[in-house]
């Protein structure tokens, strides 16, 4: 595989990995879709390098019923993810310079998505947190 480099908007953050992420998913909670990082993949940790920019990483803490901080970029407010919390973490997917070798394969909390969002794939949908929930049958497209 070709190392992955992704950034943020400004440039200032930048980070690598050796390995491809492990898994693509779509958030539906109104706190992903507010920070603009609705669409994720997993990332090993130990595939996970900065390049640039870890001083100006900001975290917002994250509040009940959320349980994850969540980092941004501190200059431009680029939502980042989670890098560096667990052995595995949610990236933004839209940070990734190139082409990610995934597809979406669940969508979490779609029982906070908002009407005028369709979902337009078959994959797995949980109407909360897929630990916490069974899979819902696929809309139709």
């Amino acid at each position: 595989m070709t190392e992955l480099t992704a950034s943020c908007a400004c440039g200032r953050v930048a980070f690598r990995l050796s390995a491809p992420p492990t898994m693509m998913a779509t958030c539906h909670c109104s706190r992903c879709r507010k920070v603009g990082a609705s669409t994720f993949v997993f990332v090993a940790a130990d595939s996970f390098a900065w390049i640039s920019g870890q001083d100006v990483v900001r975290r917002f803490a994250a509040t009940p019923p959320y349980r994850y901080d969540r980092h941004f970029c501190g200059e431009c407010g680029t939502a980042l993810g989670e890098p560096g919390v667990g052995a595995s973490f949610p990236i933004n997917a839209n940070c990734f310079d190139g082409a990610l070798p995934l597809r979406v394969q669940f969508h979490e909390f779609v029982g906070e998505k908002p009407h005028w969002y369709a979902i337009c794939d078959q994959a797995t949908q949980y109407v909360g947190h897929p630990i916490e929930h069974d899979p819902q049958p696929a809309a139709e497209p």
